[in-house]
């Protein structure tokens, strides 16, 4: 499925940092922000059979669902502008005026915005919710919250095989699961993945990646984990503290991280370097999902 200016591979870069090395530990960024303006990263690799499949199907449609800082929906609104869908994102909580960035920019892509209140959003995969929805919208291929589906665990797998270097160790930001799902899918024996939630009370995050797995692979592998304490307050939220590494971040590589997940994974793997958590001589890749599209977007 061509996708007009498409970067794939996505590059690997080597991270420099005078605290890794002393750590005794390499990273290397697998820079997945670059692969398209609009569809950057794990969203990309999400859509990419979920897309297949509602062109197989027919559908002219497709609805999802996500927060009001949501990469997936404006990753779907930008799909949609690209293969002639219809777009519908289903947003979380009251409307919004005047629409942040990121909606504004599922917006200009053509989404049509609804919204749930919070109560009636928790039930969003019950029957009843989905069928009010085709009354008022009419036929869609659903595509779930944050794009994680069996399908999404096969397009995140593909990401392992890109990276040519030796690695020990790979790391994602997890949200819904799907990422992390696919890349310890993909993994050779003797690696491990590492996700780290951006949500608060993420603990029910495990057993979210293991039910993809057993959908996409009729098994669960045992080479990942997630952890939970680096959320910062939880989805769409900082801390100074966070803002200050990402300041830091930016001023020492010339990267600006995105702050919803990724700079918290980072945050993570620094400190769990700095703990010793990572053996001497190990080599970590880090997963950039996506640009800081709120700090671009004010530029």
């Amino acid at each position: 499925m061509p996708v007009p200016g498409l970067l794939l591979p996505s590059p690997v870069e080597v991270l420099d940092d005078e605290r890794l090395d002393a750590a005794g530990v390499r990273l290397l960024l697998k820079r997945d922000d670059l692969i398209h303006p609009y569809l950057p990263g794990n969203k990309w690799r999400k859509l990419k059979y979920n897309l297949e499949a509602a062109q197989a199907a027919g559908a002219s449609r497709l609805l999802t669902f996500g927060g009001a800082y949501s990469n997936h929906i404006r990753a779907v609104a930008a799909a949609g502008a690209l293969y002639g869908f219809d777009t519908v994102g289903v947003i979380r909580g009251e409307a919004y005026d005047p629409l942040n960035p990121s909606l504004q920019l599922a917006v200009d892509h053509g989404m049509r915005l609804s919204y749930l209140d919070r109560q009636t959003y928790r039930r969003k995969r019950d029957p009843d919710v989905i069928a009010d929805l085709r009354t008022e919208f009419g036929d869609f291929y659903l595509v779930p919250e944050g794009g994680s589906n069996a399908l999404a665990v096969r397009g995140c797998a593909e990401l392992v095989d890109e990276i040519t270097e030796e690695f020990d160790v790979i790391c994602c930001g997890v949200g819904t699961g799907g990422t992390l799902a696919g890349i310890a899918a993909g993994l050779e024996p003797g690696r491990r993945a590492i996700g780290f939630s951006s949500l608060k009370g993420g603990e029910f995050l495990s057993d979210d990646v293991a039910a993809l797995q057993h959908e996409a692979l009729g098994e669960v592998t045992a080479n990942w984990e997630i952890k939970t304490g680096y959320h910062f307050g939880g989805y769409a939220k900082s801390t100074p503290e966070l803002n200050a590494f990402i300041d830091d971040f930016e001023a020492r590589h010339g990267l600006r991280l995105d702050w919803v997940y990724v700079a918290k994974m980072m945050y993570g793997v620094f400190d769990l370097a700095a703990q010793g958590g990572f053996a001497t001589g190990t080599t970590i890749v880090a997963v950039v999902t996506g640009p800081d599209f709120e700090a671009s977007s004010r530029s």
